[in-house]
């Protein structure tokens, strides 16, 4: 028998005194212990005589460090004055020889109180990636994924009299990639290849927005979890249907339990929706099999909406397992919003068949104005940290959807959380991209695996509007093989694994299976110009109006963005001190410019072009060079500034033949130059400040002239009739040369009228507009290219816009 407290004994107690005294002295045992904090960090090169076991490190005379958990091995290091900061300059490249090394945590900790009834499991919501774990001298189990969590039961393994040891080895990844056949088809730019048959983020392996750094650690919680007899495994709340007019809704809740009796018989269900302290629906039933569901209809409903569309309700939902003495089991307690989410898409769009790509939350159309989400940091233990601000700038910028590209990890509970509560939906990408993964049965078993742990973590979340297979699969097979002979469609992965997998576990939301999504359609019309519903928008990288932008025939965009130089204070973080000037003899770009290009390795070719993409664009608006450093910083932002406003007022103006936009991106989550609008120190470039303008719900724009006339055009992104006025004045002069009243149907939008094209004139025109008692400004920049950067300059001061970066 275990020698500890009989906690069944102690609740009694704890329950007869609070009948006497009125006083709660213990509410819940706890049944989560954090074993994080310090641990002890052992390393070495990995090879035929590195330790398989805790003896045989013992024996090892391998340095040993302190570490922290969360944590990545690279931040121990550097927390021991072992590596400099890898964030500077060139250093990012002395970590290369550590992906050949052997990492071993090490810790101990108490057993804790339990009943006998109860098992104990440890539990890795991030390990990184090939780990194995040892309880008291014993291999309790291994892992070879760090995108999902690992949970093991060491019931048995542990000491009843105290302390227990707990060891994790982490072997290379690197290595355990040629292990494998590596197939023909799969893109080999970067070292991506190597990443192929490995479930760490793709990024870390080397992208042109992050760099190489292929880290290894335990860079999410470790806890121990004690596991009730009866307990609830899932409880999964859906919306069937919806009458908005009627306010009503129809639920499905579905559970599923783990008991210790043969027969559950005597146990009753229980649940509850309440919403601030109002309980709206109650119900309970007596339990007579381990799975099952309620229907559920509900009046006077307040339903969830994006942002611009409503407010996001969330109620409270609670279920209880209750015993025949009206004890309570188990209670699991969620937010729910009540919503309908879909995406309709066609396969194709012609101009004689317009086709489809349309976002609907509970009916209602709804134009998407959202962002990118990439990695908020190359080192994931730090993901938590730069969580709330990044959320706070997307509020802030009034993002209605983040895409989370499939470069990444998956994102936390706490993000959803936020997303819920902000009205912000969530595009979700499956961690795949830009290439084709390995088609064998071992390896799909192991995605499959990855998608029902995912899908069961973050399906009840309604910010959580679509499923995406991949990033841009289907398209990466253009980028070595003709575009005619490979058909995507072949891949097992997006094609069968993962739609069989939502199909079971989550049957309620759309999956599409890439972005973007090359149909059987599309493939036989054979990829005709022009017909793909959804695009990513790079290409030439010019001026951004030129036609590769403005004759677009997709209804939407998921991918478009813009270089935009980091400010002055940024740079001198990121460079050693003689290398914050950007260029050495005839325009080429100094050796640290050129690693925060980003180059994955100091041998990699090409990226110096992510570089010259700021020249050639800076070229393109003002027609100069800029030599001065500060000013070169200024044209760079202004360029990236004035062509993601351009983007967003071009599809917003065409709404809803375009649907919606997901421009790239907000934040770096590392220190380089690149398409964000804030870097890694949160940093706002110019562009922050521009998109603003052009995203409220409500907004007015100048068009480009068609037929020599400008159309001012109002754009209304809410359920409800907006009213109010517009002037437009000549920034040089303040001279008002046009104004107006208008109203912007629901959900719609309106020309308010015209500007004559001044054909030989440049100047920017300041738009000064008011919606019921809220005042807005924008501006349009008139002429034609190029402008003089000094007279942008003089302009740009009318724009009064506050900024603190430098």
């Amino acid at each position: 028998m275990r020698d500890k407290i009989n906690l069944t004994v102690m609740k009694k107690l704890i329950f007869i005194l609070f009948l006497f005294t009125g006083t709660i002295l213990f509410a819940q045992v706890k049944t989560n212990i954090s074993l994080n904090g310090e641990w002890e960090l052992a390393y070495g090169l990995k090879d035929k005589n590195s330790p398989n076991n805790p003896d045989e490190l013992s024996n090892e005379n391998w340095t040993v460090i302190p570490a922290t958990v969360p944590g990545n091995v690279e931040l121990d290091l550097l927390a021991a004055g072992v590596i400099e900061n890898p964030e500077v300059g060139n250093n990012i490249f002395d970590l290369r020889k550590y992906e050949a090394y052997q990492w071993w945590y090490s810790r101990e900790f108490k057993t804790p109180q339990f009943d006998d009834d109860e098992r104990v499991e440890i539990v890795f919501d991030g390990l990184d990636c090939f780990g194995a774990i040892w309880i008291n001298n014993t291999l309790v189990g291994e892992t070879d994924n760090m995108l999902i969590s690992h949970s093991f039961d060491i019931t048995d393994l542990l000491n009843p009299n105290g302390n227990n040891t707990l060891f994790v080895r982490i072997n290379p990844a690197v290595p355990e990639a040629q292990k494998h056949t590596i197939g023909v088809i799969g893109t080999r730019a970067y070292a991506n290849v190597e990443q192929f048959y490995v479930r760490k983020a793709p990024h870390m392996y080397g992208w042109d927005i992050m760099p190489r750094l292929i880290s290894a650690g335990l860079w999410r919680d470790v806890r121990l979890q004690i596991k009730k007899p009866n307990r609830f495994e899932n409880v999964y709340w859906m919306t069937k249907s919806v009458d908005v007019a009627k306010r009503k809704a129809s639920l499905l809740m579905q559970w599923q339990i783990t008991s210790k009796t043969p027969t559950i018989d005597g146990l009753t269900m229980e649940i509850s929706l309440d919403r601030d302290g109002k309980k709206i629906y109650e119900d309970s039933f007596p339990m007579y099999t381990f799975s099952g569901s309620q229907q559920i209809e509900l009046d006077d409903v307040d339903f969830w909406w994006p942002r611009g569309y409503g407010d996001a309700v969330l109620y409270d939902a609670t279920v209880k397992i209750v015993d025949a003495n009206n004890n309570i089991l188990d209670e699991k307690k969620q937010k729910v919003g009540v919503r309908t989410a879909e995406l309709i898409y066609t396969d194709i769009t012609t101009k004689e068949n317009p086709g489809e790509f349309v976002f609907k939350i509970n009916g209602e159309k709804i134009f998407v104005r959202g962002t990118n989400w990439v990695p908020l940091d190359a080192l994931h233990s730090r993901d938590k940290t730069h969580l709330k601000d990044a959320i706070d700038m997307i509020t802030d910028l009034n993002c209605n959807m983040i895409r989370c590209w499939g470069g990444n990890v998956y994102e936390d509970t706490d993000f959803f959380d936020l997303c819920d509560e902000k009205g912000i939906m969530v595009w979700q990408d499956f961690a795949f991209g830009c290439s084709e993964y390995p088609q064998g049965f071992d390896f799909t078993q192991q995605v499959r695996k990855e998608a029902i742990s995912l899908v069961l973590k973050i399906r009840e979340h309604p910010s959580l509007v679509v499923w995406c297979g991949n990033n841009e699969n289907d398209q990466s097979i253009e980028w070595e093989f003709n575009k005619q002979i490979i058909d995507p469609g072949m891949d097992i992965i997006s094609r069968e694994v993962l739609p069989r997998v939502l199909w079971e576990y989550d049957p309620i939301r759309t999956y599409l299976p890439s972005s973007p999504f090359y149909s059987a359609e599309y493939i036989k019309n054979k990829k005709r110009p022009g017909t793909l519903p959804e695009v990513h928008l790079w290409g030439p990288r010019g001026y951004y109006k030129a036609p590769f932008y403005t004759n677009v025939n997709a209804h939407f965009v998921s991918e478009i963005g813009y270089h935009g130089c980091p400010n002055r204070t940024s740079l001198e973080k990121m460079f050693e001190p003689d290398y914050v000037y950007p260029w050495k003899e005839n325009w080429e770009w100094n050796d640290q410019w050129q690693t925060k290009a980003v180059r994955s390795h100091r041998n990699t070719r090409g990226q110096t072009e992510r570089n010259n993409l700021m020249l050639k664009q800076i070229d393109a608006l003002f027609g100069e060079r800029v030599t001065d450093l500060d000013q070169f910083i200024f044209a760079s932002q202004a360029v990236q500034a004035e062509a993601n406003k351009y983007f967003i007022e071009l599809w917003r103006m065409d709404k809803f033949r375009k649907t919606g936009i997901i421009w790239w991106n907000l934040r770096d989550g590392w220190p380089i130059i690149s398409d964000a609008i804030v870097d890694f120190y949160n940093s706002k470039k110019l562009a922050y400040y521009y998109i603003k303008q052009v995203q409220y719900n409500a907004c007015v724009m100048i068009g480009d002239a068609k037929n020599g006339q400008h159309p001012v055009v109002a754009v209304n992104d809410t359920r409800e009739e907006k009213t109010g006025t517009v002037t437009v004045k000549d920034a040089d002069t303040g001279k008002v040369f046009f104004s107006g009243e208008f109203t912007i149907p629901v959900n719609g939008k309106t020309t308010i009228g015209e500007i004559p094209e001044a054909r030989d004139k440049q100047a920017m025109w300041l738009i000064d507009y008011t919606i019921g008692d809220k005042k807005y400004t924008n501006h349009y920049l008139a002429g034609k290219a190029p402008f003089k950067l000094s007279d942008y300059q003089r302009w740009y001061k009318k724009l009064n816009i506050n900024r603190r970066e430098k």
